[in-house]
This record gives structure tokens, sequence and C-alpha cells, in this order.
């Protein structure tokens, strides 16, 4: 048990890689549609590059996408809306304008029931006229067309097709009201016309139900199809041009395999090729990051990152073919490696995108145009923000997106048609939509750096500003340690560029190595301008605790200002595991006798483990010393470049670090050169 738990705590990180991988991939293989895929390539347009195609069942051909819909849409411009006639609209309108003339009568004065009975029967009788016609509910199948358009009114048990000329609206309605009204002799014509007015209701009302009932077997009539294909007849030949009747002989047969094996028993069978060819493309995936990355493939966190990205695509990507494969040109695959290439590098964007098509490329049709298309894209997106020192370079990126999408669709459609005639806008639509939303990785990005821990360039040009808070205090509380920190920025930035460094994070982190000096600025001789020094009234062992408690200090206040982890590794490692030696070489000549303990003076480290944080610690090292120097010459601060750095690297403070000795040369190089220009050092010419 003791010796499980041990084994367990030992190898608790790669536990958690394999438990992730699993997961990972057992998420990708749920998410994938449970059916098989036609095992043949092919393209309008081209040659067939396979064997001989012989029908293995028999199969329906079915009718091309853009056909059947022109079918449909003829189709249904025969068709005609239906209304229903209400009879019991009718009467409950005539005896509720009896009801209004009777009442309103009542009030009239010297009246005769002659008078009455005249204007009684006309109420009747126009309103019989109109209910017997009909008044029609417009609608918007209707609205604009012409007098003899017709339609269907269904009056009890019989339909009849009537041209909408016979039929009333409600503004005719009103018209032979009043036209009645002013023609007959009756008394009181305004009180008749009120009454009229006032019953006035559609009769004639839209049929929903039927309408849509009707429509949707008229549609159901139309075949699919266009003729059936015998199994043991000769498909296509090898060589043979794909054109367009052979292309959709093709599609029919494809989608028949297809929905016959989700259908079987091999369904199982397909899922186990999905769990290799899924896990053989995560394998791929671990084996590229042990061998270029061990770095990133070390960090779990960073780890994660990339296979979210990858899941979520997939995921979606596998949603949309269920919803509608026509909508794939509208998902933004190059936000995966736009966001990659932000927090990582050019060649990590690439591979993880790649590695996203692959497994994309199982379930979207016609797989080589995809993949072809949104590896173009990734590609140009990965470039245009090879260095994000902007935010308007996402709208570049997007406009790049837009502009790689739509050449790569003219040209495949030149290739598999010849010409621009079957050209359309929707795929142009749906590419803008891409790169509208490929403008959400910005977002995406600050949520993951909150997330992961991670910075971008955008951040880091952020953090140098030497405005922000944490640097103002810095120049405020210990002037000298901030004018040291800009100082060590600039060397240290330029030696980082000859050795193909991040300038952008050394900056950043030289700027904020030293903050930890704010909360006992004096005891450091950068920040002494009075000539008092308050190491004289301490101990050597209490002045070393000072000079090396400026790295906790520094973490702390750190931590306390939310500064990125990447920032505190340069806090952490500037002196890596080195002594205070000032303090310690004091006591060791005033008290020889005496054993002296080296953890009073003694860095707590560790040792720098980048190109970033060794580069530092030269260039703050160096450019401290060069300080003391009373006069410095160009002899001198080579040799004092040459010592410092030397003596570090004795000390094993780069064992950790990728610096090759070449890289040391032209660090050294660089530090020598700056120096000299800090102190206005000029070579001697000769005397003639």
């Amino acid at each position: 048990m003791k010796k499980s738990l041990i084994w367990l705590r030992n190898n608790y990180n790669l536990l958690e890689k394999v438990t992730l991988f699993v997961v990972v991939i057992s998420l990708l293989i749920l998410v994938f549609p449970r059916e098989g895929k036609f095992k043949y390539e092919y393209q309008r347009g081209k040659p067939w590059q396979h064997e001989d195609l012989i029908a293995p069942v028999d199969f329906a051909v079915l009718k091309p996408t853009d056909e059947l819909k022109l079918e449909k849409e003829k189709a249904l411009e025969q068709l005609r809306p239906h209304f229903l006639k209400s009879q019991g609209i009718a009467d409950a309108q005539i005896n509720q304008a009896v009801n209004d003339f009777n009442s309103r009568w009542r009030n009239l004065p010297q009246t005769t029931d002659e008078e009455r009975q005249k204007s009684l029967n006309l109420v009747f009788n126009v309103l019989d006229t109109l209910f017997s016609k009909g008044i029609v509910s417009y609608i918007n199948e209707i609205n604009d067309k012409p007098p003899d358009y017709q339609i269907w009114i269904i009056n009890g048990n019989t339909a009849a097709r009537t041209n909408l000329a016979s039929l009333f609206s409600i503004q005719t309605a009103e018209r032979y009201i009043r036209k009645e009204v002013d023609q007959s002799d009756v008394l009181n014509k305004d009180l008749i016309y009120d009454v009229l007015i006032n019953a006035l209701r559609q009769n004639v009302l839209y049929d929903a139900e039927t309408t849509g009932r009707i429509r949707e077997n008229t549609l159901a009539e139309i075949p699919n199809s266009r003729g059936m294909i015998q199994r043991g007849e000769r498909i296509i030949a090898r060589g043979e041009l794909v054109n367009a009747e052979k292309f959709q002989v093709l599609e029919s047969l494809r989608l028949d395999y297809e929905s016959r094996l989700g259908t079987t028993f091999k369904y199982f069978n397909i899922l186990i090729g999905q769990v290799l060819l899924i896990s053989l493309t995560m394998i791929a995936f671990i084996l590229f990051m042990v061998s270029f990355r061990k770095d990133l493939f070390a960090e779990n966190k960073k780890l994660l990152l990339m296979l979210i990205l990858i899941l979520i695509m997939v995921s979606v990507t596998s949603m949309t073919m269920t919803v509608n494969s026509q909508l794939l040109q509208l998902l933004p695959f190059c936000m995966v490696p736009l966001i990659i290439r932000v927090f990582f590098d050019t060649r990590l964007a690439y591979f993880v995108h790649v590695v996203t098509l692959i497994l994309t490329g199982f379930m979207v049709p016609n797989a080589f145009e995809f993949i072809f298309m949104q590896l173009i894209a990734g590609i140009i997106a990965i470039i245009s923000v090879a260095e994000l020192r902007r935010r308007s370079q996402f709208f570049i990126t997007a406009l790049a997106i837009f502009s790689s999408y739509s050449a790569i669709y003219i040209g495949m459609l030149l290739i598999q048609d010849g010409s621009f005639e079957n050209i359309s806008q929707r795929p142009f639509i749906l590419f803008a939509g891409n790169a509208l939303f490929t403008l959400f990785s910005y977002p995406l990005i600050y949520l993951f750096e909150k997330v992961f821990g991670l910075v971008t360039d955008v951040t880091l040009m952020e953090l140098s500003d030497t405005n922000s808070s944490l640097l103002r205090k810095l120049s405020q509380y210990a002037p000298g340690t901030f004018q040291h920190s800009l100082q060590v920025a600039n060397i240290a930035e330029e030696a980082a560029f000859a050795i193909g460094g991040n300038t952008l994070l050394i900056r950043a982190g030289a700027l904020y190595h030293d903050i930890g000096k704010m909360e006992m600025p004096m005891y450091f001789i950068e920040n002494q301008t009075s000539g008092m020094n308050p190491h004289d009234e301490l101990g050597y062992e209490e002045s070393g605790r000072i000079i090396v408690g400026h790295v906790f200090k520094g973490i702390e206040i750190a931590k306390k200002y939310n500064l990125p982890e990447v920032l505190v590794d340069f806090i952490r490692t500037h002196h890596g595991t080195r002594m205070a030696e000032y303090f310690y070489n004091r006591k060791k000549i005033d008290f020889p006798e005496e054993e002296i303990s080296e953890k009073p003076f003694k860095y707590p480290g560790p040792v720098p483990f980048s190109k970033e944080t060794s580069v530092l610690m030269m260039a703050d090292s160096v450019e401290a010393a060069s300080r003391s120097m009373q006069k410095p010459t160009e002899e001198s601060i080579s040799e004092l470049v040459e010592k410092i750095i030397n003596s570090q690297i004795k000390d094993n403070q780069f064992s950790n670090s990728e610096l090759t000795f070449q890289d040391i040369t032209k660090i050294k190089k660089i530090l020598k050169k700056r120096l000299m220009s800090i102190y206005h050092i000029r070579i001697e010419y000769p005397v003639l």
C-alpha cells in the first residue's frame, strides 16, 4: 500500500495527463456522429481516380438540390390558398345590424312603419349581398394580386375556385354601402350607413390548416429521385470525367451507402473505427508536443487549454452537421489557431489547427475541399497575428480570412464548373459571418488569460507602460531602483532580440524584477542619496536577510497586484541561487576564524529556466556592478562582463535554460556595447 502511494505521488503529473487525454478522447467519441463514411473521394470536373465503380446495391439517383428546389418552387406557384366561407358570421352580423337598427330607430321622432320597413329592407338586402358574395380577409399570399387571381373557397362540403374580383374587401364593401345608401330614397341615410358599417366583418377567412396540408401533400408528391441504378451496373470507369450527371449518381450512392451503414449491425464497427482514428490523432498530438514542445507538455494547464479549443470546435462542427451542413462555412475554424498563436508560437498554432481539421474532416462532406479551404485560411490567419501588438490586427485578420475563403471558393468553382454561372451570394455571406465570428477571439483571449494565467503581447505592452500604478509607485518610493530597472530593461531587450527571445516579455519582466525593494528602499544603494547607509548599524546576517528578502517581498507585491505568473518568474529567478556576496565576503574578512552559515546570504532561487529569465539575470548583474566602476573603459567593461557571466555559468545558474554558448557570446557582446554606450566611452583615435 505504501509503495502504491509513493508511486502515485511520484507519478501524479503523468496520471493527470493520462486522465486528461482519456477524458478528451471519450468526449470526442461521444460528439462524433454515428455514421459511416463513403470510402471514395471525388470532385466534380476531375477524373475518377479509383478503379471502375460497380453499383453494390440497387439505389435511386437523387435529383440535384437546385433542380429539386426549382421543381418545388414551381409547384408552390401553382398552389392557391384556401379560404373558409362562414355562414355563421354572416347570420350573426345581420342579426346585429337588425338589432342596432331597431334600437336607433325608436329614438327617431315622427316616423312611420312604412319608412321603418323600407329602411330595414335596405339594411338586410345590402348585407345579404355582401355576405353572399363574401368579404375576404387579406393575407400576404393574396396582397397585390391581380383581380383575376383565383383562390379556393370552401363553403360547406364544396370547394370552388373564385376570382378575387368577385369578392369584397372591407374597403370595397364600404364603397358599395355608400353607393347603395346614396341611391336609395330612404330617410335617415346617415343612420343606415352607420348601422351597415358597424356590421361589416370578413366572412371569407384564410384556412391555414387546409392550405398547409395541401402544400405538404403537393411537395410530397414531387419525387426526390429520377431513375434507378441496378446492382452490378457500372457507375463510372477509371479516368472518366466526373461531370454533373456522374457526380449526382455518386452523391446518391454515397448517401445511400452511409445511411445503410448507420442502420445495420455495422454501427459497432463504426464506433471502433472512430475510437482508433481519434486515438491515433491524439497520439500524434502527444508525440508532437513531447518532441518539440516539452515545456508546454509539462504544464497540464496549458495542455488543457489546447484540448478544450479542439474539443469545442469538433463539438460545434458535429452539432452543425446535425442541423444543417451548409452552415459549415459559417464556423470560425481560424479562431483556434489564432488563440493558440497569441499565447504560444506559430508552429504549435499550425499543428493544433491541423489536428482540429483532421478530426472534423472525418464528419464533413467533401473533406478534401473542406480541409484545403480551412488550412489555407488558417495559415493566413496565423501569419497575420505573428506579432500581435495592436488590437486593430484582429480586424485585418478577419478581412484576410474573408478574402482567403472567397478566393478559394472562386478557384474551386472554376475547377469544377469551368465558369461563373453557378456562383452564389450565399457562400460570401457565410464567409463574412465567419470572419465576424473570428473577432470573438479577442474576448476569448482575455477570458483564457484570466482562467489559465497566460499572457499575450498586448497585455505585456500594457504592463510595460511606466504610467501603470505599480511602476509609478516604484518610481516614487524607490527612484534609483526604477532607473536601474529601466536600464536593465533596455539592455535585456536588445540582448533577447539578438538571440531570438521574447523582447516584450523580457522588458516587462525587467521592469518588475526589483519591485520588492519598494518595502525598504533605503537599504539598497541605488536609492541612497544622503550618504547615510542604514546597513552600517546592522549585523552582516541582518543586512543579508534584507537584501535577499527583496525577492520574497517582490513576489508578495506581484501577487497583490495580480501580475501574471510569467512575470513573477522573473522576480523569483533574477538572482538564482547565488549569494549576497558583499555582506558574506565582509563577514568572512572580519571573522576569518568563524564558520559562517551561507543561509542568510543565499538567494532562494530557482535558477533561470528560460532564455528570457537567463538574459535578465546577466543584464541585472552587469548593470548593477557597472555602477561601482570609478572610471569605466572599454577594457574594464569587457572584463567586468566576462567575469560576472562566467561566474554565473560556473555556479550553474543557466543549467536549466535553453541558452547555447553561441547565445551567451552574443549576449556578452550586446552587454558590452550597451554599457559603453551608457558611459559614453569612445575609442581612441590613433595619433600620427
